[in-house]
């Protein structure tokens, strides 16, 4: 499970996620990633109040379309544990991660959620935005 810490909570990471991500869909799920700058402050200047190590971050986004409350907040529980378990398939440690769930993913458990995410992340498009491999570490 994720812990409170790795969860975007401010409306302006998720938007900057949603609008300068990577997108990807699969049959009940739309994910957006995008790699937090590695200097800071970055080079558009934002964020340069804090330094941010320990990442990846969920953020997820489910809408009245995929059912009711109780329905919406059992599939957003279903992706934080699907999410768990393929975590070490994001691209790069520092990025934020959108998921927003299509009504279809109302009728899903965690491994069908799991293998969307799975495939997702497995597509050229975010596999690309991981660091080259003799890439320096920030310290």
């Amino acid at each position: 499970m994720m812990s409170a810490g790795h969860r975007i909570s401010r409306g302006s990471d998720f938007a900057r996620t949603l609008k300068k991500g990577v997108r990807v869909s699969t049959h009940d799920l739309v994910v957006s990633v995008a790699v937090v700058p590695a200097t800071w402050p970055d080079p558009a200047r934002r964020r340069r109040d804090v330094a941010m190590i320990g990442g990846p971050w969920l953020g997820l986004i489910v809408s009245k379309s995929v059912g009711s409350a109780v329905v919406r907040h059992q599939v957003a529980r279903r992706l934080r544990a699907a999410f768990a378990s393929v975590i070490d398939q994001v691209p790069a440690t520092e990025s934020y991660v959108v998921i927003r769930a299509l009504p279809g993913a109302a009728t899903l458990g965690s491994p069908e959620l799991a293998a969307q995410l799975s495939e997702a992340l497995g597509r050229g498009r975010i596999r690309r935005l991981a660091p080259p491999a003799d890439a320096e570490v920030p310290v």
